[in-house]
């Protein structure tokens, strides 16, 4: 133990030689194994490999960045100078170091960077050479994005996007060589930790069938409506394209207004419905809210052709007639998720332009009606990728549900890729059991015809907010939506920003109020009052900037449930007897959570 104090590069030399051989032959051996596992499939045609697509989009974006900065010698010149008087400045600092004099780091990482957690990446002078370099050169990297003026906007976007998912991949975090926790476990163990990474790599190339399924949470410890979606309900109503659960009451009276949820077909509705002390849905029981929730189908072939029209109709509007024929009641309360609250907002300007009546107030939570200012996700959305996406969905008729996933993703891959392919393939270690992130990895597959619809309509061409949609021969008018309208944004979202969420607000025609939660996309939803945890805002005037309209908001600690609850109270608190399931005469089907969310891509 001296020996290692006085001498740090000691615990970076292999204990057991002839361990670390035998082992490092079990490392190829299963190396050869997840190979094989990813050729095989290939070879016998059952994918069909879109790498080079892939990269052939990357190169043709980064090669506009770069035309512009070697068209013009000063510039390039410039550009390069400026690396190199950043380098020749760690160079200096890094001698002065290892003089023993005091110096100040060239650069350092940001704190909220989990990479670089472990003493060794500042205490060694090694280390700190290599994560300074890394974060100089990657920081370099995206300042060239930035400053490539004549770039358009997209293009920009995407070259940002693109530099960063490399440099991210790059971080010497990532390596066995260059990250010091993982050389010191490397040696230790000689090697066990790779043989064991190895291992996990070939079951999860072989469990995507020969695409990597990365496991962020350990698969074997949740099922559900085992000890996932446990809310008691029935499923009271199915068709093509959803089931709809009815949950049971816990309360004597409810209120009159029996309330619908519309959860995103991207993802499974049992995100609000985690477990008992997470569940929203649970949460709105308990409050005295008789709750519906619509579940959608994992499509496949059959659904091919199911269109963002039959989601409308065979998912809220029917939805709406169940309920009416489950409870007598004719009004009723709305809520829709991501991607469900944008389908409810098209079902109500198309309920509008009809004349049906039967929603009487709209809950959104992340929902983007216009999708001007919508985010990452606008990097995978321009005609070029949208062809190339729609004739991969014509070969089976839907899109993978890892295909989504693995864009959702990209989008936070420092939190939601690399550290698990660190943790699992690199350490060798199983993922911790979690129930979020056991939802994140239950994809879901899109209907070719559905999704081809929503990514050209809203992210491609934004018709919504512009009253140039179309549905069943109806041009939609949001300002034709005067119901009360609540919509929720969370400040950290990265799918649905809370910028685009506030611009959405100002195309409905009836009052909106407009509240922002602390957090993000999934954690500023799912946030029970019990936690005691983030924030929220509120009455600010929905008008101007973001900005403007948190500066003059109040701010509220904890839970926004209870703000909503006493919002709908607000809209009609009328009471009634509590309704169960299979009362009036309607046939009970199964019970929650339904055998449509068990259906696993």
């Amino acid at each position: 133990m001296q020996n290692d104090q006085h001498n740090p590069l000691l615990q970076y030399i292999v204990n057991n030689p002839e361990a670390f051989a035998q082992n490092l032959a079990k490392i190829i051996e299963n190396a050869g194994k997840a190979m094989a596992a990813y050729v095989e499939p290939r070879e016998k045609g059952e994918i069909k490999s879109e790498l080079a697509d892939e990269l052939t989009g990357i190169v043709k974006t980064l090669s506009q960045v770069g035309e512009y900065w070697m068209s013009d010698p000063q510039r390039a010149i410039e550009a390069q100078s400026r690396l190199w008087t950043q380098y020749i400045g760690l160079w200096n600092s890094s001698l002065k170091r290892m003089m023993g004099e005091p110096s100040t780091p060239a650069v350092t990482p940001d704190p909220r960077d989990k990479r670089f957690g472990d003493p060794e990446w500042s205490e060694n002078q090694f280390f700190d050479f290599v994560k300074q370099l890394y974060l100089i050169t990657s920081q370099w990297a995206e300042q060239l994005v930035v400053e490539a003026a004549d770039l358009d906007d997209h293009t920009r976007h995407k070259a940002d996007f693109y530099v960063k998912q490399i440099a991210n991949a790059l971080s010497p975090s990532n390596f066995v060589l260059t990250n010091p926790e993982l050389l010191r476990e490397t040696l230790e163990s000689n090697g066990e930790n790779l043989v064991r990474g190895m291992k996990l790599l070939a079951e999860d190339i072989e469990a995507g069938k020969g695409e990597l399924r990365l496991r962020q949470s350990d698969p074997t410890k949740f099922k559900v409506g085992e000890n996932l979606a446990l809310t008691p309900g029935k499923v009271i109503a199915q068709n093509d394209v959803c089931q709809v659960i009815q949950y049971t009451p816990t309360t004597d009276t409810v209120l009159k207004r029996p309330l619908m949820i519309v959860p995103p077909w991207i993802n499974k509705f049992y995100i609000l419905d985690l477990n008992p002390e997470k569940s929203f849905i649970r949460w709105a029981v308990e409050q005295g809210h008789t709750v519906f929730v619509v579940s959608w189908v994992n499509p496949d072939e059959r659904q091919a052709k199911k269109s963002f029209e039959h989601y409308m109709r065979e998912g809220i509007l029917e939805t709406l007639d169940v309920i009416k024929r489950a409870t007598g009641e004719e009004e009723v309360n709305a809520i829709g998720y991501c991607v469900g609250g944008t389908l409810l907002a098209v079902t109500l300007a198309y309920m509008a332009a009809t004349g049906d009546e039967r929603i009487q107030s709209a809950t959104f939570f992340t929902t983007q009606v216009d999708f001007t200012h919508a985010g990452d996700l606008k990097v995978f959305v321009d005609e070029e990728q949208i062809e190339a996406l729609e004739k991969r969905m014509e070969e089976k008729g839907y899109l993978d549900g890892s295909k989504m996933a693995s864009a959702f993703n990209l989008l936070r891959s420092n939190d939601l890729i690399w550290p698990y392919m660190v943790n699992n393939y690199l350490k060798g270690r199983e993922p911790f059991p979690f129930d979020l992130l056991f939802w994140n990895s239950d994809s879901t597959r899109m209907p070719a015809a559905n999704h081809s619809f929503y990514l050209r309509n809203c992210y491609l061409e934004n018709r919504l907010s512009k009253g140039e949609m179309e549905i069943a021969g109806e041009r939609l008018d949001l300002g034709k939506v005067t119901i009360p309208v609540y919509n929720l944004a969370t400040r950290e979202d990265h799918i649905a920003p809370p910028e685009s969420v506030f611009l959405g607000s100002s195309f409905f025609g009836g009052k909106v109020d407009y509240v922002l939660s602390g957090s993000g996309h999934i954690a500023g939803v799912v946030n029970p009052p019990a936690k005691k945890k983030y924030q929220y805002w509120v009455d600010g005037p929905p008008t101007g900037s973001l900005e403007h309209w948190i500066a003059q908001a109040s701010e509220h600690p904890g839970s926004w449930w209870p703000h909503w609850d006493a919002w709908i109270r607000a809209q009609d608190d009328t009471t009634a007897k509590a309704r169960k399931p299979g009362a009036r005469r309607m046939k009970i089907l199964e019970d929650a959570p339904g055998s449509y969310v068990k259906t696993r891509s």
